[in-house]
């Protein structure tokens, strides 16, 4: 199954309650944190709700 490392580029402080929640959902805490998410429906989900905050690669 295909993986996608997300990683966190900007931080959380400007964004809305539920964004920073996505974020930590994801696995993100501090600027320049990564993790490695299986590419599924749910995570996409996620990744589209905070696109402009992180970055994501095929890993």
């Amino acid at each position: 199954m295909a993986q996608l490392k997300i990683t966190l580029v900007k931080s959380t402080i400007g964004a809305l309650k539920d964004q920073k929640a996505t974020v930590e959902s994801l696995g993100l805490k501090k600027i320049n944190s990564f993790t490695v998410q299986p590419d599924n429906a749910c995570t996409r989900g996620k990744i589209f709700k905070v696109k402009h905050l992180i970055k994501v690669e095929e890993a």
